[in-house]
């Protein structure tokens, strides 16, 4: 598939943050080795003048997704501490816009679209089609997908600049598939016409 940006396309980066990559709270394994990809994306989008959209975790001390509070996770994204920030090696051009999500300590959300502006401001940008890359696949990735695959955006996922958790060893694979089935496209850096 050869794939041309046009002017109702945006980049979606999911949660590129330190406590999700190696050496964090929450790590997702070789999620660091996805960063000089997802670059190469950002660098793309910003070139051809296209909006890009990074998403953050943006945890209250005390979020419902923590053990202490019953939850799933250790704790991670803190708002406003290091692990909340997003890697320091990834290129984020000074445009981008930023979505935090899961920043009530009520309601844990995996997707850029829970509690948060995202759609509209998709629909204030003109935005039809989205790409999304970033961390983690069968989490926020899927999630993140199948709500803007809800929402109508044609929706492509970027094969190369994803990363999964694998709790268990086909998670990843798994929510890949899971994507495609919902409609989503796979594609990888190769397959745009520049």
């Amino acid at each position: 598939m050869n794939v041309k940006l046009g002017s109702g396309d945006a980049l979606v980066i999911v949660d590129m943050q330190n406590d999700f990559l190696p050496g964090g709270s929450l790590a997702v394994p070789k999620g660091d080795t996805i960063i000089p990809v997802i670059n190469r994306y950002l660098l793309l989008f910003h070139d051809h003048g296209r909006p890009i959209f990074a998403t953050r975790d943006w945890h209250p001390p005390d979020h419902c997704s923590f053990r202490q509070q019953g939850g799933p996770w250790p704790p991670h994204c803190i708002a406003t501490t290091s692990g909340a920030a997003f890697h320091a090696d990834i290129n984020f051009p000074i445009n981008t816009q930023i979505i935090s999500k899961a920043a009530s300590r009520e309601q844990d959300a995996y997707s850029a679209f829970t509690d948060t502006q995202m759609h509209e401001l998709l629909q204030q940008a003109g935005i039809r089609r989205l790409f999304v890359a970033g961390v983690a696949t069968e989490y926020c990735v899927l999630n993140t997908v199948k709500d803007a695959l809800q929402h109508h955006y044609t929706t492509f996922v970027l094969e190369d600049a994803i990363c999964a958790i694998n709790l268990k060893p086909d998670d990843g694979v798994n929510a890949l598939k899971a994507m495609t089935r919902l409609g989503a496209t796979s594609i990888r850096f190769g397959g745009f016409v520049v």
